[in-house]
Parts: structure tokens; sequence; C-alpha cells
């Protein structure tokens, strides 16, 4: 038995260690680099969304005389390319939570100075006329002199209030009609069940303009053409099938035994839907209600199809007709319409952000 254990000891001693040292760094090595790849490729895709609505706000805020200024766009675009990029090689480089925010906040501190040194003189408000100016066009349209056949704009704040209208109104609608007809067709049989499942999909998937003529004569015929109600109407038939196959998802993952222990513990069908299995789908709920609220603002073929009284105007059709009539007079108040249009949207995705990257459907996260 010793004579056996001999070699085994030799061959174990002519074993050269392990540089655990050298392992570890050339792991971090190669983590870093694919990082540095990763993070190349994300500068490289982001920048061309990043810079067209860079230049949006800087335009909006520098532009005199309804001219944007080229030089102005150079310098802006020669701090926020800079800033991009630093701010991905400090979050690929950090190696720790604490370098990580001393790194964003050099960055950003160096970006505000830079910015506020190149592109801070030229900056201004006037192009934010319409805000405080119900006869705005007028204004713009004396530095070129008479203009004939010009659009008479209503009061920028009566469009914003039609659109929150428009947006509101359909999400709260669709909001609830997706909720009551997922949950039935997740929990009940019914004849026709399966067939009805199967056209949710297809409805949505045909091209809205094809029916822009058939709705027109509808809402003609039913007296809601030129009216609010009518386009908001139309949006909710439009946006419901899709609304309601994502919800049917969020369903289908609730467990059926936890509806099941509050019906045994007493509760009515109603009590059990709106205390146990809504709040298990909240985050589907406020998935298609930030959606169907952007999708609300944002539209502009049906408002424009079927609202023709500047009453009614919506922000999509104010941005349009400040385009319409004073493009190439003044770009500086085109750009701020823009920047005005965007900030609900902004605002709303910031808020519900935090739930939406925790959506699930099917019990498998988002």
């Amino acid at each position: 038995m010793a004579a056996q254990a001999i070699p085994e000891v030799s061959t174990a001693a002519s074993e050269p260690p392990v540089d655990w040292d050298a392992v570890a760094a050339r792991a971090r090595g190669v983590r870093r680099a694919k990082a540095v790849v990763l993070y190349a490729f994300l500068i490289a895709v982001s920048l061309p969304i990043i810079l067209p609505y860079f230049w949006l706000v800087t335009i909006a805020f520098s532009a005199r005389a309804g001219v944007a200024e080229t030089a102005v766009l150079w310098r802006s675009m020669a701090v926020v390319v800079p800033t991009v990029v630093a701010f991905w090689l400090t979050a690929a480089l950090a190696q720790s939570r604490r370098q990580l925010w001393i790194g964003l906040t050099a960055v950003a501190a160096i970006a505000i100075f830079a910015f506020a040194l190149l592109v801070g003189p030229d900056l201004h408000l006037g192009n934010f006329i319409f805000l405080w100016e119900p006869d705005f066009a007028s204004v713009v349209r004396s530095r070129i002199g008479e203009v004939k056949g010009a659009v008479q704009f209503p009061n920028v704040w009566h469009a914003f209030g039609n659109s929150i209208l428009i947006a509101g109104a359909q999400t709260a609608i669709v909001v609830t009609v997706a909720s009551l007809a997922a949950y039935y067709l997740s929990r009940f049989q019914f004849p026709g069940r399966s067939s009805m499942l199967r056209s949710l999909l297809v409805l949505h998937a045909f091209p809205v303009l094809t029916l822009i003529v058939p709705m027109f004569l509808m809402l003609y015929w039913i007296g809601l053409l030129d009216t609010l109600s009518g386009v908001i109407l139309v949006l909710v038939a439009f946006e419901l099938p899709f609304a309601i196959f994502i919800m049917k998802g969020f369903f289908d993952a609730v467990p059926w035994d936890i509806e099941m222990s509050a019906l045994t513990d007493g509760a009515s069908r109603r009590q059990a839907f709106v205390s146990v299995v809504l709040p298990q789908v909240r985050n589907g709920i406020l998935a298609i209600a930030v959606f169907t609220f952007i999708r609300g603002w944002e539209e502009y073929i049906f408002v424009f199809t079927f609202l023709i009284r500047n009453s009614n105007w919506t922000m999509s059709l104010y941005m349009y007709w400040v385009r319409d009539d004073v493009m190439g007079v003044d770009y500086g108040v085109v750009s701020a319409v823009g920047v005005f249009y965007l900030v609900p949207s902004l605002i709303l995705y910031m808020a519900a952000q935090r739930y939406l990257m925790q959506m699930s459907i099917g019990g498998v996260k988002g």
C-alpha cells in the first residue's frame, strides 16, 4: 500500500500550481471586452435615435427669425456625441456601483458645463410664443408680410385639451372593456370562443387606411362627423382587439386556485374579480393603458379625416398646420410645437417605465 501511494504523491507534486489570480484577471478582461463591444453597439444604434430629438430641442430653443443656425447644431452635437459615448464607456468600465455613479455624475457635470459654454448664449424662449400668445400666427406671419389664405389657429391649450380628452377617454374605454372581455374569454367556455380568439388578431391586422371612406360615411350618417366622440369611438374600435388579446394572456397567467379560494371564502364572482384577480394583472392594465393613451395622443390620420372645424383640432393637427402654414418661415416655432407635443408622452413613459419593465405575460417576465 505504501509502495502504491508513492507514485501518486510524486505525480501530484509534479503538477504546476494554478495561478487563480491570473485566471480571474483573464475572466475579468474577457468580460470587460464583451461589455465594451456591447456598449459600442448600443452607442452606434442609439446615436441616430438621440440626435434627431436633441436637434429638435436645440432648434426649438435656439432658432431666431425662423432660421435654424447650423453652427449651433454642430456645437450641440459636439457636446452630445462625446457625452453619450462617455456615458456608455463609464457604464462598461465601472467596477462598482460607487464608481458608476461618480463617473456618470462627472460626465453629466462636464456635459452641462460644455453645453452652457458652447450653446447656452444662443438659447431663448421666443419660439414658444404660441403658449402665451393666442394669435401667435399673426406675429410669425408679420415677419414676412401679409399671407393670403392663411389658416386661423385656435388656442394651443384648446388643442391640447382636445388631445387629452381623446386619449384619456379612449384609454378608459379600452382598459375597461378589454379587461372585462379578456376575463370572460379566459375563464368561461361558450360557443364560438375559439373563433372569437382567432378573429381578434385578424381584425387588428387590417390596414386602417382601407376603412377611412366607410368610417367617414358611417360617422356622417349617424351625426358624429366632425366630433371628438366620433373619433374616440373609431379609435376604441381599432384598439380593442389587440388590447383584449394582450389582457387575456395576463388573465390566463393568474392561477384559478387563487380565485377559487376567494369564492370558497364567501366572495362573490365580482368581488373575486375586483379584489383578487385585477391586482394580479395590474401590470397588464398599466401596459395597455400607456400604449393606448400614446396611440390616441399621437393619432393623426383619423383626426385629420374626421375633424373639420379648427375648434376640434388636436395637437397632431395643430402640429401639422403649423408646419404647413409657416414651413420655410419659422423652423423655430415648428420645433417648439414639436417639443411641446412630446412632453406628455415623455412624462407618461418616465412615470410608468418601472412597471412596464416588470410586465409579465403567461408567467414569463418581459
